[in-house]
């Protein structure tokens, strides 16, 4: 490559990354359970654009709420002075996907799944488990009630992170397991989650 080239696109690059709104957020502490659990579910290549970072909001909501947009595949949690952290979801597919307002009424670490009836008889083969790195529930549970109703539906981690992006899940809204923890540690009981 001549240099003139390589001068040419450096400075595109430069200018490109010079328009960016948005920025990294650091990795949460994670306990020593977490790391060794997380560390025995295979890792998955990672796409940047689902990275976890303070972008401009574009949400128009009260700073708190957590939005999920589901075209799009990201989870905003809204933050102070117009700015919302967005991490990269997997949503439900066409035929299980879930929208509307609720709140987080339970949270749990590394929690049981028990799946709900209807995917028992979509799937007879799954079954009640464990919390554990096999569990699809993955790392945190953030449970979705409407009112004092469960909706089934929740925001979770994953034992699949290579699907993070993608429109597959049964309704709920799947993260990779470091994102969920960045989440969780964020938020309290009764945060507004809308899902679009």
């Amino acid at each position: 490559m001549r240099l003139s080239s390589l001068v040419f696109l450096m400075a595109t690059m430069a200018a490109a990354l010079a328009g960016c709104t948005y920025k990294g957020v650091p990795d949460p502490q994670v306990s020593t359970r977490d790391a060794e659990w997380m560390a025995q579910i295979p890792a998955a290549q990672e796409e940047p654009r689902n990275g976890r970072y303070i972008v401009d909001d574009p949400t128009g909501e009260a700073p708190g709420t957590i939005v999920v947009d589901t075209k799009q595949r990201f989870l905003y949690l809204v933050q102070e002075g117009k700015k919302a952290i967005r991490y990269g979801v997997a949503v439900g597919d066409e035929a299980y996907g879930w929208a509307g307002t609720s709140r987080i009424a339970r949270k749990a670490e590394w929690p049981n799944w028990n799946p709900p009836a209807e995917m028992k008889a979509r799937w007879p083969h799954v079954r009640p488990m464990n919390g554990g790195p096999a569990n699809p529930l993955g790392a945190r549970a953030l449970y979705l009630y409407e009112g004092n109703r469960d909706t089934l539906y929740r925001i979770h981690g994953t034992n699949e992170p290579e699907k993070i992006g993608q429109a597959v899940s049964s309704g709920c809204i799947r993260m990779r397991n470091i994102d969920v923890i960045d989440l969780y540690n964020r938020v309290a009981l009764n945060t507004k989650v809308i899902v679009r």
